[in-house]
């Protein structure tokens, strides 16, 4: 699945995104430490692996999901 960075922040490591249809989706610390990146910036492309209704791992549209 695929969608749009809306917020990150940098201390708690968590962030927001927008799906397509234009759902909104929190991911934890979690998720992105799960992942290669360092940080976010709104308005990235990501993809998101996604359990049970909740993300799970987040990172750059670029790179492969697991």
């Amino acid at each position: 699945m695929q969608g749009t960075v809306r917020s990150f922040d940098q201390g708690t490591r968590s962030g927001t995104v927008f799906l397509d249809d234009g759902t909104v989706l929190e991911f934890g610390a979690t998720a992105f430490d799960a992942g290669p990146l360092r940080l976010l910036r709104s308005g990235q492309r990501v993809n998101l692996a996604m359990t049970g209704g909740e993300i799970t791992f987040i990172t750059l549209s670029t790179f492969p999901l697991p």
